[in-house]
C-alpha cells in the first residue's frame, strides 16, 4: 500500500513514472559503433542534507521489499539460500533455473556491482509515503527548493521498505547483501566517498552487513578521486586498512586486498605507489591495485608496474561500446586482468545531460561485450546510484526487471553458456514521456544528449524469453500489434505512443504470461523524466 500511496506523491509532485549487429537474439537493426574510451562526468557527489533527517519510532514491521530469486528473508547469518517465497510465482520469477550459488562461483569470474553510499533502501527509517526520499528528492520542492531548478534530485528511489524496529541501517544494508547475492553476484565494489562522516559510517556498516550474511559475498574497495581531495597517501592507506581488517574485504587467493580506485587518474602512479607502499609497511598488508579510469587509453601504460588489472567507467550508450574488445586485449596483452562496465542507463537531472540507452539495448549490448571478449571480472555500474539512474537495484520504477535480466547474462559470463529457457518471461520498456517533450512546471535546467550517445527514441520494447516460438500480442496506447517471436530471448521494438501499454504470449487461444506497464505516457509533463521503466511478467509490479 505503502507504494501505492508513494506513486500519488510522485504524481502530485508532477513525476511521471543490439548488440552491434541485428541477431536472432535482439531482432533490432544493427546499431552504430563508435570506437574509444568514455569519459563520463564522474559521481556527482553525496546528497544535500540541509533537512536533518527525523528519527523515526521504532516500529517492528518487516520490510515490504520484494524477495529476489531464492532470496532469504529470514536468518540474517543464514549461508544458503532456500527456496522461492510462498504466494510468489511458484516456478521463479526468470525465465531460467539459476543455477546453485557454489556453481556460480566455482568461476574464476567475479560480477560485482558500484554501491553508492549516499542512497541506502531508507535514509530516515520513516513510512516510505512520507520519508526522506518522498519529502526531499523525488519532489521539485524538497531540500527547500534547491533542487527546483532541475525538477527534483531524483527520478527514482530505492523499492520502498517499512521502518524496523532495532539497528534498522544495519538490517537494510542486510537485505541489500541478499538481494545482490541471490541475483549471484559476487560482491560490491563500495564507492568511498569520504573518510569521515554519514557515507563513512555507511562503509563500515557494509562491511558488517556482508560479514554477516554470507562470508563469501566481498566488498571490493574504491576510494572515490572526484570526492576525496586530501593529497595524504598515509591517510588513505591508513582508511583502506581499516575497512580491509573486514572479512568482508575483496582479496585474491594470495591474499592480497584488492583496491580499484574511481577516477584513479586524478592522482599520478607515483602517489598511487606510495599508497600501496603505507599499506605494505605500516599495516603489513599486500595490495593488489586495479585502478579505474575515466580514460584508459591516456593512463594504462603508465601505471602498468604497480597494478594486478585495469577498468573503466565506460559509456552508457549501445553504441559506445566499440573500443571495448581493444582494451581487454590490452590488459591481457600485459598479463593484467580486466574489469569490464555493465550498465542500464544514465539520466542526470542535477548535471542536466543523459544517454540514449534505447530500452534495454545498453544493458544488453554491455553484457555481450563483457562475455564475448573476455572480461574477467564485471562491474555493474551501478548498483544504486539514483542520482544518475543508472541503477541495476529493485526500484520503485523498475522493480526487479533489470536485475533479472542481469542474472540471466551474469550466468551467462560465468558457467559460459546461454541458459535454458523454462519459463515464458516477458520484459517491457519504455519511457513515459517522449524524448522531446518539455517540461510544463517550473524545471528551468532539462537534460541534453551527451555527446557520442545514439540518437534519442520513442519506443517500447518486447523482450521475450520464450521456451518455444508464440504469438507476441502489444498494445501500446491505443495500437494493438501482434507477431511471431522465436524461442530464446528476442527483442521487438514498437513506437511510443501516448496511454498505457502491455504484451501478452499466447500459443493457441491459451494465454501463457502477461505484462503491464503500470505507469502511462503522457503528452504533457511538468518534470522532464528521461529514464527507462520496465515491468516483468515474472514478478508482481512493485
Amino acid at each position: 500500500m505503502s507504494a501505492v500511496v508513494l506513486y500519488g506523491v510522485c504524481v502530485a509532485a508532477g513525476l511521471s513514472w543490439p548488440p552491434r549487429g541485428a541477431t536472432a537474439e535482439t531482432g533490432e537493426a544493427a546499431a552504430p559503433v563508435t570506437a574509444g574510451p568514455s569519459t563520463l562526468p564522474s559521481h556527482p557527489g553525496g546528497p544535500t542534507t540541509e533537512e536533518a533527517a527525523p528519527s523515526a519510532p521504532a516500529s517492528p514491521t518487516a520490510s515490504s521489499q520484494e524477495t529476489g530469486p531464492g532470496e532469504d528473508k529470514g536468518d540474517a547469518q543464514s549461508k544458503e539460500i532456500p527456496g522461492e517465497t510462498e504466494g510468489k510465482r511458484p516456478n521463479g520469477p526468470l525465465p531460467f533455473d539459476m543455477p546453485a550459488p557454489a556453481t556460480l562461483r566455482a568461476s574464476k569470474k567475479l560480477v560485482f556491482a558500484h554501491y553508492f553510499t549516499p542512497y541506502p533502501l531508507s535514509l530516515d527509517n520513516a513510512k516510505p509515503d512520507h520519508d526522506y526520499y518522498a519529502r526531499n528528492y523525488l519532489t521539485p520542492s524538497g531540500e527547500k527548493g534547491k533542487h527546483e531548478e532541475y525538477g527534483g534530485l531524483l527520478r527514482d528511489r530505492p523499492l520502498p521498505v517499512e521502518p524496523r524496529s532495532g539497528d534498522w541501517e544495519l538490517a537494510n544494508l542486510r537485505q541489500e547483501v541478499r538481494t545482490a547475492r541471490a541475483a549471484g553476484l559476487d560482491g560490491f565494489t563500495l564507492n568511498i566517498l569520504s573518510l569521515s562522516g554519514k557515507n563513512w559510517e555507511r562503509c563500515n556498516l557494509l562491511m558488517e552487513a556482508a560479514r554477516d550474511v554470507d562470508p563469501d559475498f566481498k566488498i571490493m574497495l574504491m576510494p572515490d578521486m572526484t570526492s576525496l581531495k586530501s593529497g595524504d597517501p598515509a591517510a588513505l592507506a591508513a582508511a583502506l586498512a581499516d575497512l580491509g581488517q573486514s572479512p568482508a574485504a575483496h582479496r585474491l587467493g594470495d591474499g592480497r586486498l584488492v583496491v580499484s580506485p574511481f577516477k584513479t587518474e586524478e592522482k599520478g602512479a607515483g602517489w598511487w605507489a606510495e599508497v600501496i607502499e603505507v599499506l605494505q609497511t605500516r599495516h603489513g598488508i599486500r595490495t593488489a591495485f586495479v585502478p579505474l579510469f575515466l580514460d584508459f587509453v591516456a593512463h594504462y601504460e603508465s601505471f602498468a608496474p604497480i597494478s594486478h588489472g585495469f577498468s573503466e567507467w565506460g559509456s552508457r550508450s549501445y553504441v559506445g561500446q566499440g573500443g571495448s574488445a581493444r582494451d581487454v586485449q590490452r590488459a591481457h596483452g600485459m598479463g593484467k586482468i580486466w574489469m569490464q562496465p555493465v550498465s542500464v542507463q544514465d539520466t542526470r537531472p542535477n548535471q542536466g545531460i543523459y544517454d540514449e540507452a534505447g530500452n534495454t539495448a545498453t544493458l544488453r549490448t554491455t553484457w555481450t561485450r563483457a562475455i564475448e571478449d573476455g572480461a574477467d571480472w564485471v562491474q555493474l555500474t551501478t548498483w544504486n546510484d539514483y542520482s544518475e539512474g543508472s541503477h541495476f537495484a529493485p526500484s520503485l520504477h523498475n522493480g526487479h526487471a533489470y536485475l533479472d535480466l542481469t542474472s540471466y547474462y551474469l550466468t551467462r559470463f560465468k558457467t559460459g553458456r546461454a541458459p535454458e529457457i523454462v519459463r515464458d518471461t516477458l520484459y517491457l520498456t519504455s519511457r513515459t514521456q517522449f524524448a522531446a517533450a518539455q517540461p510544463t512546471g517550473g524545471q528551468e535546467r532539462v537534460m541534453s544528449l551527451r555527446k557520442g550517445s545514439a540518437t534519442p527514441r520513442d519506443t517500447v520494447e518486447v523482450l521475450s524469453f520464450l521456451t518455444t516460438p508464440a504469438t507476441v500480442r502489444a498494445t501500446v496506447g491505443t495500437a494493438d500489434s501482434s507477431y511471431e517471436a522465436p524461442a530464446g530471448p528476442h527483442a521487438k521494438l514498437l513506437p511510443l505512443r501516448s496511454g498505457s501499454s502491455e504484451a501478452t504470449v499466447l500459443r493457441g487461444s491459451t494465454t501463457v504470461t502477461t505484462v503491464e506497464l503500470p505507469y502511462e505516457v503522457r503528452d504533457r509533463v511538468e518534470v522532464q523524466d528521461l529514464h527507462y521503466y520496465a515491468a516483468t511478467s515474472g514478478r508482481d509490479s512493485p
